[in-house]
């Protein structure tokens, strides 16, 4: 395969792993599939290490497409060296291609090549040559005199020009100064005056200098959102040593040359006019690509983070979608996500009617048996938090009864969309919201897959990053989650199939059609009746499709239908069956595992060790949620102020987002508060969703700011 040697180093693997992932993904396989079962093949590599082999691989497609353009063109102008084209080949970089290419691209017209149709070249070469002589550089440029060139004041700028744009263009001095720029560029920052910031957003960044490779990637994006918006003025200074020193290695002047001077101009001439601005633009750009890739990963694990949230299983739930002049809108849904009722109540100003909304809340928790109550984080949510924890003390009724906030990003998206509209026909728009507040709290993951990831917002600069980049980042993130934790292929929604291994919105549609059309699914082998998806397509999805009840036990686990036979061979070893209880099951296979090795098991049963190990685990626990395995999260029963907070206090609190500079937490008052990434110990790793135990530092009232240190 090509570039498996180039991979192979860069990562440090096999390049037999490398050759392996690069073949199965060329024969259209998914990268969950190949992740999860084609562990023999590719050494049980991850999926991040499958997709960075993947990334790579398109990355030196794009750089081999481009040098064959670049060497094209190059010979197409008759200047293709030897030398040049063994640096061509040479070049393991876009970078340092393009700094090859430079000057042979094909120019607007500049003040060089004005002077080249003047006819000045051979002046130029004069002065890049250096030779010693005793002619003056007048008497040098007398010669070139023309109509066009009047004097030999004139004839020498145009040479000048020429062998400025000539020193720009050098790789060697491109790459060279473009190296000092990211090591040791300064940044500065003013404030454009008269420029609005009336909330004193950018007054870090008002009078602000700090060597770029000490800039934090959040301090990048602010920056640069600040001089979008016309409020920071932004200039890149490199020193006069880091880039003169650079050039004269490579055009060194001679002072035995007539034209020396004229050299140190061009080079100076070089430098402020070409060759700095271009530079300043290359490293903005690669800080920038630098910060705006942190910001996407952290986007990446926060959503990962988001959707891997366990379900609360077996709860009536009434969701609010909090408001204040049109009050907020109830829903109240049973354990399946049914829908059972709806209400708008109008507790805040204007309307002020908290008694009619505490009435209503506590006949809809009556009535239905309502055991828990998630509200929506957005607009009037404290308020409505307060509200929702007078009723949990005040009711008799209400015992047992908690509430939970909901990170309710998205959920007016949802409301609009076509998904929502097929599956709520007859609910107004406004109500939607509180039912996908209700839904995500059952099934988290169900429920978000249904909204754009790029309308969960979870990170910061979000609109500021590449968004094709950052899409792109978010769908993988999706993908992963889904398919690790696998789909019920009866109950689950067009929006959440789509994301299996091998399906797609299309067959995603298809697969639900035909569920509606014929009754649910008996066996995964019936999903080969649905029309379009064939023998691959089922390779690709069939292990990550449960169906529960059916005909066939293993097909409510994990194990890929290809393996059934070493599945079902491994229970007759264990002498056990699938039905039997979990703690029996999980006895036989432990007793298995003691009688025979699991290498000389592997062998017998002409499967690789790998594939056995997972067959195992899912025979001990068929189907399992990875998400149980996390903490469920934190329930209250009352609200606090931020007048209730004093330094020293000992609170619980949620994980609501993750930052380059620490972690916001939810504590249970109106303001998150602010974890610094000093204060959390070098051991731990926060995600959205954990659950803290902080200790309050400072509670800044009218800023809206609470300090966290880590308990």
């Amino acid at each position: 395969m090509p570039y498996t040697t180039v991979i192979a180093q860069e990562l440090n693997l096999r390049p037999q792993d490398v050759t392996a992932v690069l073949q199965l993904l060329e024969a259209g396989n998914t990268i969950p599939f190949i992740a999860r079962y084609r562990k023999e093949a590719t050494g049980s590599l991850d999926e991040a290490v499958i997709r960075d082999i993947e990334n790579r691989a398109k990355s030196l497609k794009t750089l081999a497409d481009r040098r064959e353009t670049v060497l094209a063109s190059i010979r197409e102008q008759g200047k293709l060296t030897a030398a040049l084209e063994q640096q061509l080949h040479a070049a393991a970089t876009l970078t340092v291609l393009e700094d090859l290419y430079q000057p042979y691209k094909p120019k607007r017209k500049t003040r060089a090549s004005t002077a080249r149709e003047k006819g000045l070249q051979p002046l130029a070469d004069l002065i890049l040559q250096q030779l010693p002589g005793r002619q003056s550089a007048t008497q040098l440029a007398a010669p070139f005199v023309n109509e066009q060139v009047t004097t030999p004041e004139e004839a020498l700028a145009g040479a000048r020009d020429i062998v400025a744009e000539t020193i720009c263009d050098h790789a060697g001095v491109r790459q060279a100064v473009r190296d000092k720029g990211v090591k040791f560029a300064t940044l500065h920052s003013q404030r454009i005056a008269g420029a609005a910031d009336e909330k004193g957003v950018y007054t870090l960044y008002y009078d602000f200098a700090l060597r770029v490779d000490r800039l934090r990637p959040h301090q990048i994006l602010a920056l640069n959102r600040g001089e979008q918006e016309k409020v920071l003025r932004l200039h890149l200074e490199i020193s006069e040593m880091d880039w003169l020193m650079p050039m004269r290695h490579f055009f060194r002047p001679d002072r035995r040359s007539p034209l020396s001077d004229h050299l140190e101009l061009a080079m100076r001439e070089a430098a402020q006019r070409l060759l700095l601005p271009a530079i300043e633009r290359d490293v903005r750009r690669h800080f920038t690509e630098e910060a705006e890739k942190q910001a996407i990963h952290v986007f990446a694990q926060n959503l990962r983070a988001l959707l891997t949230q366990p379900p609360l299983v077996g709860h009536t739930i009434l969701g609010i979608d909090p408001g204040f002049r049109t009050g907020c809108k109830v829903a109240v849904v049973d354990s399946t996500g049914k829908l059972l009722d709806t209400a708008t109540i109008y507790p805040h100003p204007p309307q002020n009617r908290k008694e009619d909304a505490l009435k209503l809340l506590a006949a809809l928790g009556q009535k239905y048996n309502v055991t828990l109550i998630a509200i929506g984080n957005g607009t009037a949510s404290r308020e409505t938090e307060q509200v929702v924890a007078e009723l949990i003390r005040g009711r008799a009724s209400a015992n047992g009864l908690a509430y939970l906030l909901v990170n309710e990003a998205g959920a007016s998206v949802y409301s609009a969309s076509e998904l929502a509209r097929a599956e709520l026909p007859t609910l107004d728009v406004t109500l939607r919201g509180a039912v996908s507040i209700a839904r995500r709290v059952q099934d988290p993951l169900a429920e978000l897959v249904k909204i754009d990831p790029q309308a969960i917002g979870v990170g910061m600069y979000q609109h500021d990053v590449d968004q094709t980049a950052l899409a792109a980042a978010l769908a993988v993130v999706v993908e992963s989650v889904v398919n690790r934790v696998g789909v019920e292929l009866n109950t689950a929604s067009p929006a959440l199939l789509t994301h299996i291994s091998g399906i797609g919105p299309k067959l995603a549609a298809k697969i639900v059609a035909h569920r509606d059309e014929r009754g649910p699914f008996i066996n995964r082998q019936e999903l080969q009746k649905v029309s379009g998806l064939g023998p691959k397509a089922f390779e690709q999805c069939a292990g990550f499709l449960r169906i529960r009840g059916g005909d066939e036990p293993l097909d409510g686990t994990a194990i890929h239908p290809e393996s059934y036979g070493i599945a079902r061979a491994v229970l007759q070893q264990a002498q056990i069956a699938l039905a039997a209880p979990p703690a029996e099951r999980e006895r036989a296979v432990a007793q298995l595992r003691q009688r025979v090795r699991l290498e000389a098991l592997a062998a017998a049963l002409q499967t690789g060790t790998p594939t056995l190990n997972d067959i195992l685990e899912q025979l001990i626990r068929p189907g399992r949620d990875p998400r149980l395995d996390s903490p469920a999260p934190l329930l209250r029963q009352d609200v606090l102020s931020m007048d209730d907070l004093k330094p020293g206090m000992r609170l619980k609190g949620t994980v609501r987002n993750v930052v380059d500079f620490g972690v916001f937490v939810d504590i249970g008052v109106k303001q998150d508060g602010l974890l610094h990434r000093s204060q959390v110990p070098r051991d731990v790793t926060l995600q959205v969703g954990d659950l803290v135990e902080v200790e309050i530092q400072k509670v800044e009232k009218e800023r809206g700011r609470i300090a966290l240190v880590w308990e």
